[in-house]
């Protein structure tokens, strides 16, 4: 019923010392502006703030009969006393208000709740504009949504980004769910979607307060329309602490310096405001802190939650270690890690010693007997130019009848991963291979990564291969799998490929290359591609004529200092045919690999599926866009994708208000998960909406994802080379549910270390300048996408010099009129109409606070922004969209 929390406790944060002998501190801890808690002490028995858990049982029984519901806690970033669990039927979420009614969990952890009495639901004023229903969606596109193994690869080693479509840009081979960092506001009583760049989930500095509209009821419920009405809850079980229980933060004296606890303990702030303050040891804090606290007043430390008692506001932790000056990027990359439970630690001796130890390592006789020797065909590589594990290699021969014989050869990883060794267990916890900015964080040993198993020029590699003979428009008339050998001839990036493809007659001079194997020439390897490039055109056209969809969301990629490491500069990661061209034969071989081990193995299969959007979340969205005019097809994956395609001009004004338009659409999307085919009776459910395919699964990057090499496992059974891998269907779905967590987690990492980066740039480079287009509008503010970086952010008006702005609504479309200060005297003052789809001037600066930065609103008229889609702004956006 209760999973074990299935992950490692990493590094020197493992179990604190005496962690089981330490008894919460006596008294409520008071501190600077928590008023309420100083009422809060009473002699003898002091009086619980939280309830006691329900018992399993109660929990066990109470789920059974429907009166108990359980669900992934999400703690709203910019409001943290919001939280939510996603309603079981699809509609709106459950609201959870404030800290007593969350009992304890912290955000993704899994939660029993019980609904509260109708009386104590919240009530939803339809006339407000400022209510965030939702609370704030990490948006979760699924790699085969966004656009993967390209963009993944195209960073690789060195700033991948996220998911394909998203996943494609974090880090994927096939295009997947949706994603973002985001936060759902209603508009109009619909959902109004804003965006907030996740900085660490902290409220804005300086962000008006604005009286919350959301009241609670004290009417009859029975007077007010179903609508307005959202389902509350409190938590009363955590089946599951997914949460690692580790922060970042900053420490301070306690404020009552008479008080027992100020000798005893220092305050620990987090710098995620969902996650509690946290009582330390004095002991374990700096041996000077007493003394001089202000010297550690910008020092950020680790903190683990040991234990929080009933009758605490705060919880009692362990200080872990000090990473740091805040703001440099190591300690906030380490902070982020541990708060996310990503084992960064050097691999054990025992599992180094599970790795072939004769060095050079070369693949014994007896292999070449069992395999498919392609050592002299033409196979080669496409991944970014600084990548140091290439997963696959694609091979591409002419045939009779004017067909291809195409190859998709995927490195053998679980040929060096024996099942049950130290080196299965590690690669298993850590599930995937977590991508930086700055580096890699890589779930198997560099040895593997990078050469045994990376498919590196010019070397004999054991692969795992599926063979087709395509006709030149993509239709299959057969398909092999089987174990091979292969000798890659070249290793060529995207720009190389892309080269090819764009210059098609063109020789290319051996400089612009690398080198290629004597056996094979470039201009073969140039040929290959380009017959990859025409026959991936057609599958890529066919699929979406098949109903699928992508939503290409602007990632960005950056430019470092070699000497110091910070980012130089910044600009959209450009997804261009290359990148699509290796994206369509990795789904291609998912999708034939899904195919095949579901048949040979119908129960014991691992299978990704990816569920229909959120159906309140999508009727929100409908209701917006009706509101706004935009003829939008919501009735199927392949339907949105065929509104994005046609609904939107190729004018500068067009392609931003699309780029609006797929953030939005990416909101109700949700996360493509790994499932075992035994555990789900409904075949219907293993559908892959974006995709719009029955059965999919990830076979293509077996040296970053564990999932792949189960899959890998489990297609070797499927032919015959070994025995059925001995797991039955609920462990193989534990692995499954393990596999999801640790991507869900990295692909957050990669968004904070983005953001890390981002804010970085902003402050030693900026201010910035950019057009943006607004997404939302608010009473007092309004959401903007900021185009040149991919960024979304709140402009509040309090912040901007004007004399006055003033909220109204036209039909039912949410409008601020802003009314400048002059900047003379004998100016008249501007005025400035900001409603959805609005283009404006934003400017992008530093705030004090560490790696906080802002967007101000640029006056009217003002002179010197650049187009955002210059050549800083890297890509013509028209080039994207299919």
């Amino acid at each position: 019923m209760s999973h074990p929390d299935y992950r490692l406790n990493l590094r020197p944060l493992g179990t604190p010392r005496g962690a089981s002998s330490l008894a919460g501190p006596r008294g409520v801890g008071a501190s600077p502006g928590d008023k309420k808690s100083k009422s809060k002490t009473t002699r003898g028995k002091k009086k619980s703030i939280f309830e006691t858990y329900l018992s399993k049982e109660d929990v066990s029984e109470g789920l059974k009969r429907g009166t108990l519901i359980q669900g992934v806690l999400r703690i709203n970033p910019k409001k943290f006393h919001e939280a939510f669990i996603p309603s079981p039927d699809g509609d709106r979420d459950i609201f959870i208000d404030g800290v007593v009614a969350r009992n304890r969990a912290l955000n993704g952890d899994l939660v029993v709740v019980n609904l509260l009495p109708e009386e104590q639901w919240k009530v939803i004023k339809p006339e407000s504009n400022d209510k965030e229903t939702e609370g704030a969606y990490e948006s979760d596109l699924p790699e085969e949504l966004c656009g993967s193994h390209l963009l993944q690869q195209s960073l690789k080693g060195y700033n991948d980004s996220p998911d394909v479509i998203i996943e494609a840009q974090f880090d994927d081979s096939d295009s997947e769910d949706g994603h973002g960092n985001m936060q759902n506001a209603l508009v109009d009583g619909v959902k109004k979607l804003s965006v907030c760049v996740h900085e660490k989930g902290k409220e804005d500095a300086g962000a008006p307060v604005t009286k919350d509209e959301n009241t609670f009821m004290s009417q009859d419920t029975r007077a007010l329309p179903e609508k307005s009405l959202q389902r509350s809850a409190k938590v009363v079980y955590i089946l599951e602490k997914k949460h690692s229980r580790a922060a970042t933060g900053f420490l301070k004296l306690l404020a009552d310096k008479n008080s027992e606890l100020f000798r005893k303990y220092a305050l620990f702030s987090p710098s995620d405001h969902r996650v509690p303050r946290i009582y330390v040891p004095l002991k374990d804090c700096p041996r000077d802190f007493v003394t001089r606290p202000k010297d550690y007043a910008n020092t950020l430390f680790i903190c683990r939650i040991v234990d929080w008692k009933e009758d605490s506001n705060f919880a009692l932790g362990q200080l872990a270690k000090s990473l740091g000056q805040a703001g440099e990027i190591e300690p906030e990359t380490e902070g982020i890690l541990t708060e996310y439970g990503v084992d960064f630690s050097d691999f054990s001796s025992e599992v180094l010693e599970c790795l072939p130890q004769d060095l050079p390592w070369t693949i014994p006789p007896e292999e070449f007997s069992k395999r498919r020797d392609l050592r002299k065909d033409c196979v080669f590589t496409i991944d970014p130019s600084t990548a140091r594990d290439l997963d696959d290699a694609l091979s591409c021969k002419p045939v009779a009848d004017g067909n291809f014989e195409v190859g998709v050869h995927i490195a053998d990883v679980s040929y060096f991963v024996p099942e049950g060794s130290s080196l299965d267990k590690v690669a298993a916890e850590r599930a995937t291979s977590v991508y930086l900015v700055q580096k890699v964080v890589p779930m198997l040993p560099r040895l593997l990564c990078e050469e045994l198993c990376s498919l590196n020029p010019m070397t004999d590699k054991l692969t795992f291969s599926v063979i087709w003979t395509l006709t030149p428009k993509g239709k299959i008339l057969s398909e092999w799998f089987g174990q091979t050998v292969i000798r890659s001839c070249t290793k060529l990036s995207y720009e190389h490929a892309q080269s090819m493809i764009e210059g098609p007659t063109r020789k290319i001079p051996e400089e612009e290359l690398p080198p290629v194997s004597p056996e094979h020439t470039s201009e073969e390897v140039h040929r290959a591609v380009l017959n990859l490039h025409r026959i991936a055109k057609e599958l890529r056209q066919q699929r979406f004529v098949d109903g699928a969809l992508r939503l290409d969301q602007l990632k960005l990629a950056f430019t470092l200092d070699h000497e110091t490491g910070l980012p130089q500069g910044c600009h959209i990661y450009e997804y261009r045919d290359s990148n699509k061209l290796v994206e369509e034969f990795m789904l291609l071989a998912n999708m034939a690999v899904a195919r095949k081990i579901h048949c040979a193995f119908p129960e014991r299969a691992l299978l990704r599926r990816h569920p229909p959007p959120q159906t309140k979340m999508l009727n929100d969205l409908v209701e917006f866009c009706d509101q706004m005019g935009l003829p939008m097809d919501f009735s199927s994956a392949g339907a949105l994708n065929k509104s994005l395609m046609e609904t939107f001009g190729d004018d500068k004004y067009s392609l931003a208000r699309k780029e609006v338009l797929t953030n939005m659409c990416s909101r109700p999307m949700q996360m493509a998960l790994y499932f075992c085919s035994g555990v789900l009776q409904d075949q219907a459910q293993f559908r892959h909406y974006a995709l719009n395919v029955p059965l999919y699964t990830h076979f293509t990057s077996p040296i970053r994802r564990f999932a792949d090499v189960l899959v890998h496992r489990l297609l070797a059974a499927t032919l015959g080379y070994r025995e059925l891998p001995d797991v039955e269907p609920e462990a193989l779905q534990k692995q499954a549910d393990h596999c999801n967590d640790r991507r869900m987690a990295s692909k957050r990492v990669q968004e904070l270390s983005t953001s890390l980066f981002f804010a970085i740039l902003v402050k030693e480079s900026g201010p910035l300048e950019s057009e943006a287009m607004v997404m939302g509008v608010l009473s007092q503010a309004f959401d903007v996408l900021v185009l040149r970086y991919g960024v979304q952010k709140r402009i509040y008006c309090n912040a901007l010099p004007l004399q006055s702005y003033r909220f109204q609504k036209v039909g039912k479309k949410p409008e601020l009129t802003l009314v400048w200060e002059p900047e003379d005297a004998e100016q008249g003052p501007a005025q400035q109409v900001v409603s959805i789809f609005s283009l404006v001037e934003v400017v992008l600066r530093a705030e004090a606070t560490a790696l906080k930065y802002s967007a101000i609103l640029k006056r009217p008229g003002t002179e010197g922004l650049l187009d955002w889609q210059d050549e800083q702004g890297g890509r013509d956006l028209a080039e994207e969209q299919d």
